[in-house]
């Protein structure tokens, strides 16, 4: 493994020795840049433990008939002219080479390209240290096979690369050259390129082909078929070494697309042997930038061999437990509780009367269909490129946006908005239906390893969809729910960080960027504006009081005015900003926003407290002694804030959310939509009231970005304000 991260386990290493001999490559390269040994602690030998487990990798791997080459990257701190250095280099590789290693490697990838002044004055060149070093090695450990990495050193061309040039004319033949080719993460090889390359090296070279890799992104992972690299290559190559996600359950179908592309065309060739082929599923690296990435349109390969695999047979007969696992009586009786107030979990009032939106508890559906298959494939597919997919979500999300102002015509073109608009959503729901169906399986590595990918991905897809649903009702203003004009891939982050950056609050990365929690949920989540028949906001807002503050009932004469207080202004005079939370058993949070709070204060004295003084008035018969204090509290809500802060932060929100909501993240997402509201109608910053005692409400808006700006102003009241810019 030579990719950075953490370090396959001797297990995993095993079972892809098995998949490696199954399909028919015959290479594996040991280099994980994680291991300390490899590349920060080279100098070190192993301990007699660590010999004897890379001793059992070794036996292994020549058990299935595979070469197992061992490399070292000793370049970041190698003293070239040191025979120190050089003594070390020697013990190591030898103590390797007498556990059974006859294949080897030396990487000099990612490194400083200057040398110390002892180089300086020993070599001409830092391609003259490397290939003097690289020829004494090979020499000494008696002609093996050897392989030498290079990096991509190619300045100002590859043909007038004075690097390469020095590499071809002074290693030794018999050393191999790895070649990346053209770009880090090359989109395509061709015979050209190649031949170029073969004339400098004066050798044919060995492809280290990153096309896998996603070590340079935390957010992407390619699931996709190895592909750009036609089969007549191989008779130009001495060999081809695939670097994989760093996930290990994840290079399924790359690898098995590798070993059709080692086999096609065999029949033409067949009673000549090649011995240039070292076909592989290595996983030796550069530490890779960014891509370039172009918008032509993808295929989808390989689909019988997507709808067999083995690697991801999720079973969902059995969910995880977690620490929220609640027995079955207590499941039953909070349903009791929350399905007479259980929505009909329509995302939008105009999307009513259309398909259902409930599909049901997730679980009980044994293995992924093709079609999941399909759609996890396609929202994770190669880095020049998306799924079928993947693009369909971007179009449409990009189309929905631009032509919003439809919405509020009467024009027929409504009706191709709310088509595309049904289309969208359908694709969100089922994306959180795969995440839901990957978290239920039986296979845990398979779950662990793509968990955080399908976890961001329905974490973002929740925040789109409720934008959506909530330009569908024709609540912009269009003062800036473009987002950020950017090339699709000129920012990191795949399918996720490209619909994130079509969001009006795309460019806050602190608001879609977190880790996932630590026990996986199957449970399903939906975010959609407020409706008007959401009657059960007030009886959620009244226990989640009397669950935090205690005591006695004290509404039970007026059970409406804890909402009242804390929900009715917003309900009541800017709904637009209000999205709730739903789970399959009903509305589980919400999130409540005002675009402008000195107008929201004024229309509240004008007509919202009168209106409670109404309901409420104070000499009526039965009315509990708490209820006045807490309408007082309800008038103190609607004072002044100082002018120093709405100037920054005209916006403020409320969010509540019930405390059996345990995955912060649904939280943070709710959050989210609501903000993106905010932006998308010109607000440029939002505040949050808090009491000091809150703490873990100070900690989760602190970590989305809110800054503490004002303690003890709140309009008399020792309440903590914090606020971000939008």
């Amino acid at each position: 493994s030579g990719f950075y991260g953490r370090p396959w386990s001797m297990d995993q290493r095993k079972v892809l020795f098995q998949w490696m001999q199954h399909w028919g490559l015959n290479t594996y390269l040991y280099g994980p840049k994680d291991d300390l040994k490899h590349r920060l602690l080279w100098r070190e030998v192993y301990s007699p433990e660590e010999e004897g487990q890379l001793r059992t990798l070794i036996v292994e791997a020549q058990s299935r008939g595979l070469r197992f080459v061992y490399a070292l990257s000793p370049g970041q701190d190698i003293v070239f002219s040191s025979s120190c250095d050089l003594t070390l280099l020697k013990r190591k590789l030898r103590q390797v080479s007498d556990l059974g290693c006859q294949a080897f490697a030396i990487l000099f990838d990612d490194i400083d390209h200057s040398m110390c002044q002892a180089d300086s004055e020993a070599f001409t060149s830092f391609a003259h240290a490397q290939v003097t070093v690289t020829n004494e090695i090979y020499r000494f450990l008696g002609n093996p096979l050897f392989i030498f990495y290079c990096g991509s050193l190619c300045s100002p061309s590859v043909s007038k690369s004075p690097y390469l040039q020095t590499v071809g004319e002074d290693l030794l033949p018999n050393i191999t050259v790895i070649w990346t080719g053209s770009k880090v993460i090359s989109r395509k090889l061709s015979l050209e390129s190649l031949a170029e390359v073969e004339s400098v090296l004066q050798r044919p070279p060995l492809i280290w082909d990153n096309l896998h890799a996603n070590d340079y992104d935390s957010r992407r992972l390619f699931l996709g078929p190895f592909k750009g690299r036609e089969p007549q290559l191989k008779n130009h190559l001495r060999g081809l070494l695939l670097n994989p996600n760093c996930e290990f359950e994840a290079n399924y179908i790359p690898l098995h697309t590798l070993g059709s592309w080692h086999r096609a065309g065999k029949e033409d060739t067949k009673g000549r042997q090649n011995t240039r082929t070292d076909q592989r599923a290595s996983v030796p690296t550069s530490h890779c930038k960014t891509p370039d990435r172009s918008d032509c349109p993808s295929t989808f390969r390989g689909t019988s061999t997507v709808a067999k695999l083995p690697v991801f047979p999720l079973n969902s007969s059995s969910p995880p437990s977690s620490p929220t696992k609640v027995s079955g009586e207590r499941e039953g009786r909070e349903w009791e509780k929350r399905k007479s107030y259980q929505s009909s979990w329509s995302t939008c009032g105009w999307r009513s009367g259309q398909k259902a939106q409930v599909r049901g508890l997730c679980g009980g559906k044994g293995l992924l269909s093709e079609s999941q298959v399909r759609l996890l494939v396609g929202l994770h597919y190669l880095p020049h490129e998306h799924g079928p997919s993947a693009q369909k979500l971007l179009q449409d999300l990009t189309w929905l946006k631009t032509n919003c102002q439809l919405v509020s015509t009467n024009s027929k073109k409504v009706d191709e908005w709310r088509g595309r608009a049904s289309r969208f959503l359908s694709l969100c729901e089922d994306i959180a239906q795969l995440h839901c169906s990957v978290v239920g399986g039986n296979n845990r590595a398979v779950l662990y390893d793509l968990y955080p990918y399908v976890w961001d991905l329905r974490n973002t897809a929740l925040v789109a969809k409720a934008f959506i649903c909530w330009l569908g009702c024709g609540k912009t203003t269009g003062a800036d729910q473009l987002g950020v004009e950017s090339e699709p891939w000129a920012f990191k982050g795949g399918v996720s960080g490209e619909v994130q950056m079509l969001l009006p609050v795309g460019s806050s990365s602190e608001l879609f960027t977190h880790p996932p929690p630590l026990f996986p949920t199957t449970r399903l989540y939906n975010i959609r504006p407020y409706h008007s028949k959401d009657k059960v906001l007030y009886r959620m807002v009244r226990q989640l009081h009397l669950r935090t503050q205690g005591g006695p009932e004290s509404s039970a004469a007026h059970p409406d005015v804890i909402g009242d207080r804390c929900l009715g202004p917003c309900l009541a005079l800017c709904p637009e900003y209000s999205f709730i939370l739903e789970d399959e058993l009903g509305v589980c949070g919400c999130v409540l926003g005002i675009l402008d709070v000195r107008s929201f204060a004024k229309r509240c004295q004008a007509s919202w407290i009168p209106a409670m003084r109404d309901k409420y008035p104070p000499k009526m018969n039965g009315t509990h002694p708490n209820t006045q204090d807490l309408i007082q509290l309800m008038e103190e809500d609607q004072g002044e804030y100082p002018d120093s802060l709405l100037y920054h932060f005209p916006s403020q929100l409320r969010l509540d959310a019930l405390p059996e909501l345990v995955d912060i993240s649904i939280s943070r997402t709710l959050l989210t939509a609501l903000l993106t509201a905010l932006k998308a109608n010109g607000s440029q910053g939002v505040f949050c009231e808090v009491q000091p005692t809150d703490r873990q409400r100070l900690e989760f808006l602190t970590k989305l970005g809110f800054l503490e700006i004002l303690r003890g102003e709140a309009r008399s009241r020792e309440g903590v304000v914090l606020g971000r810019l939008l």
